[in-house]
């Protein structure tokens, strides 16, 4: 009884594996955080590698939290936006996009949106530090929608809660499990982590997410984390997907490089 219910268990942890339709190729890019350094070397890195195998309809998905922390979040909202007209980019919208379209609506919302990175984007559109901190909720939300371009702010409320490419599913902090991805609230993509993270079983598709920070990809029978800490750790990375086969590559703020993955 024990060897058979070893062999239906080996079964059940035997999955196909994933693949992206023939013909396609996608890159999904971590959490930014306002490295507009480490996001332009790794544009550059991207391009290098599409170029270099060969012809294919890629797709380029960035993950979310583009903005906050990082000193430069205008400056990669603005290079986002750029590579987007330039070639197929989806957006996903992350929880730190989510807290800036909240706080510029709801004033009450302002004070947590600075304390977990906020402070740092607006800085970065150009308002006086000493200004914004002297000013109370109503005044630094007032002092923020001029700063930000209203475009901007439209650009970040476009963002998707997901996207799919053939077995993958790409979304910025992860999905409910037990759950069809057809029902999966928007808070829970872009701000999930239990029981996403310790779950093994079958999500309806293979994640590939940011959101928590780990110091190298993490890499697990039925997702794959990229959030490598761009603002903590200085390390930018992106997934390859191409077929079966998956690459990694990265901006850090020692070098760059790509790696192939099992």
């Amino acid at each position: 009884m024990l060897n058979t219910i070893r062999k239906l268990m080996g079964r059940a942890d035997q999955r196909r594996a994933p693949w992206i339709p023939s013909g396609e190729r996608v890159y999904a890019v971590g959490d930014i955080h306002g490295r507009a350094d480490l996001f332009e070397h790794l544009i550059h890195t991207i391009e290098q590698d599409d170029a270099a195998r060969g012809r294919a309809h890629t797709t380029v998905v960035l993950l979310g939290d583009l903005i906050d922390r990082g000193d430069d979040s205008a400056g990669v909202v603005a290079r986002a936006r750029q590579w987007g007209r330039e070639r197929e980019v989806e957006f996903i919208q992350g929880n730190h996009e989510e807290m800036l379209l909240v706080a510029s609506k709801d004033a009450e919302a302002m004070r947590g949106f600075l304390k977990f990175g906020g402070l740092e984007t607006i800085l970065s559109y150009g308002i006086d530090k000493d200004t914004l901190l002297a000013a109370d909720a109503e005044e630094m939300q007032r002092l923020m929608n001029e700063a930000i371009p209203q475009d901007d702010f439209d650009f970040l409320d476009s963002f998707k809660k997901m996207h799919r490419v053939g077995d993958y599913v790409f979304v910025h902090a992860g999905v409910r499990p037990d759950t069809p991805l057809e029902h999966q609230l928007g808070r829970d993509c872009r701000w999930i982590r239990e029981p996403f993270l310790s779950h093994r079983g079958d999500f309806g598709a293979f994640v590939v997410h940011g959101h928590t920070i780990t110091p190298e990809p993490d890499e697990r029978g039925n997702r794959i984390g990229i959030d490598t800490g761009a603002f903590l750790h200085g390390t930018l990375t992106a997934l390859g997907l191409q077929g079966t086969d998956r690459w990694f590559l990265t901006a850090s703020d020692n070098a760059a490089g790509c790696s192939e993955a099992a």
